[in-house]
């Protein structure tokens, strides 16, 4: 079962300069935590890739996965898991970027099903520190570009 968790935070920056950070993969393992590696294996018509494979290793989970990516312009990115794997049943989430004075404010959402068995409580801190550690270091990263 997914349990979705959600949080927010605001960068200094438009939202065309978050979603350029958003989309360009090859740079995840600079700012978000634990991906080693994040390669584009299917572009999509609009030239933002539409299937992407990562290697993910935070110490305490390793991984290896592709995710199926939507765009709606610079305000929604939703993905979703093509395969499950040996830790993951089921993986979908996304972003959301809202206009906020002068700023965008970046929602995130993501649901993990995990095939091994791990307490409820201890799922939901691990979801909640993913998110946070993403967008903190999504918003270090944007507003260090200097584009605001």
């Amino acid at each position: 079962m997914s349990d979705l968790t959600s949080s927010s935070i605001v960068i200094q920056a438009p939202r065309k300069a978050v979603m350029a950070v958003i989309t360009d993969f090859p740079a995840y393992p600079e700012w978000s935590g634990g991906f080693k590696s994040a390669e584009v294996t299917e572009p999509g018509p609009d030239g933002r890739a539409r299937q992407v494979r990562f290697v993910l290793d935070t110490g305490f989970l390793k991984d290896k996965f592709e995710l199926l990516y939507d765009w709606e312009g610079d305000t929604r990115a939703s993905y979703r898991l093509v395969n499950p794997t040996a830790v993951m049943a089921t993986l979908t989430g996304g972003y959301q970027l809202l206009d906020r004075d002068g700023g965008t404010e970046v929602v995130s959402e993501l649901a993990v099903g995990l095939r091994i068995p791990m307490l409820g409580m201890l799922k939901r801190k691990l979801q909640n520190t993913i998110v946070n550690q993403a967008l903190k270091g999504l918003k270090k990263h944007v507003e260090s570009l200097g584009d605001a």
